[in-house]
């Protein structure tokens, strides 16, 4: 695919007839920053049924991850049927897999990640191409579901998907 030196991808115009095909223009496409792509009413994608792995190293973490980068998103904690406890089915969710590191549990601790109890859910309208999903516990038997409205742009444009910045990796960004 041929990209800008800005990222931006473009076209080239192929229609017979057409002004651009005898001029060897190209038009640009959608990119990171193309407001008409957040605008648009965004294309539907479910997952219903993603097991959620016990709390470990954050290799261990599932990354759902989106063919297109999102306009909105939803995760909710289906929990576990099999437990009564509702704490048992706590599960993080993360921007990068750095993020859903607890290693330090005091008071000053830098922690990137959100916590759902069983039934809860979370939604923003944020720019992603991956979540990043664990059990706080060792509940195995955790599951989740996402729906996320999806936008024209090409996943590789959002390719780490915010991994490394500020508030979304465990680190302590301040010196």
């Amino acid at each position: 695919m041929p990209f800008d030196a800005a990222g931006n991808y473009y076209h080239q115009q192929q229609a017979v007839g057409s002004k651009f095909a005898s001029t060897g223009r190209a038009y640009p496409g959608v990119g990171l920053n193309h407001v008409g792509s957040y605008q648009a009413s965004a294309r539907p994608w479910v997952n219903s049924v993603i097991a959620v792995p016990a709390s470990g190293a954050v290799a261990t973490a599932k990354v759902i991850t989106f063919p297109q980068v999102s306009k909105f998103f939803t995760i909710v904690n289906n929990g576990n049927d099999e437990l009564a406890t509702a704490v048992a089915a706590t599960i993080k969710i993360a921007f990068s897999a750095e993020g859903l590191r607890d290693d330090a549990p005091d008071a000053g601790a830098v922690r990137n990640f959100i916590e759902l109890q069983a039934s809860q859910s979370f939604s923003a309208d944020f720019r992603i191409t991956k979540l990043y999903v664990m059990a706080s516990g060792s509940d195995a038997n955790t599951h989740c579901s996402v729906i996320a409205g999806l936008t024209n742009i090409y996943a590789g444009h959002l390719s780490g998907s915010w991994a490394g910045e500020i508030g979304v990796d465990n680190t302590n960004h301040d010196g």
